[in-house]
């Protein structure tokens, strides 16, 4: 099966966005994919932040890009767009690092008003890297993930559902099997 690349762009170590990405992770490996975690927030910031292309942890992420079949990118939505972390590494990325590559949008945030973030901020910016297909992305409202006191993410049933689909649909378009709605239809 495919690799796959789960990016989150959260600088919070106890993001739900992080969180979420980490629960569906174990759904694309469930399904034969090879996942890798990536968290941007581990990046060292003078790095980030003073464009060091060579910094060996900047040349390290270049790189799991690089093997990625697939990318699932995921960030909170502030100020109306993805995070200025996840900026930060999209911009230090060689311009075609998405070429060829399937990739999954997804974003997570407050109020239904941030919902176009991706259509409107993230995809043009996959888009201009190359992404040779962006599969329909997906906002869930931060009320609809909720974290146990062990750590453990539930999330609510209709966006879990709704989640799960975009998902296989992503794990479909790598090349893994196909979505249950197409399989019942």
């Amino acid at each position: 099966m495919a690799t796959v690349l789960s990016v989150s762009g959260s600088p919070s170590a106890t993001s739900r966005t992080a969180r979420l990405l980490r629960h569906l992770d174990a759904r694309l490996a469930a399904q034969g994919h090879e996942v890798i975690p990536f968290d941007v927030r581990t990046l060292p910031a003078e790095a980030l932040l003073g464009a060091d292309f060579r910094h060996p942890a900047i040349v390290a992420a270049t790189e799991l890009f690089a093997r990625a079949d697939g990318v699932v990118i995921g960030t909170p939505v502030y100020k109306a767009a993805y995070s200025g972390l996840l900026k930060s590494l999209l911009d230090l990325l060689p311009q075609y690092a998405l070429a060829g590559k399937t990739v999954l949008p997804l974003a997570t945030g407050g109020t239904t008003a941030h919902v176009l973030a991706i259509d409107y901020a993230l995809r043009p910016v996959l888009s201009s890297m190359g992404a040779g297909h962006i599969v329909q992305g997906w906002f869930t409202l931060d009320k609809d993930l909720a974290v146990g006191e062990d750590g453990a993410l539930s999330v609510a049933p209709a966006a879990a559902e709704a989640l799960g689909q975009v998902v296989d649909q992503f794990s479909f378009a790598l090349g893994g099997r196909a979505p249950l709605l197409a399989v019942a239809g």
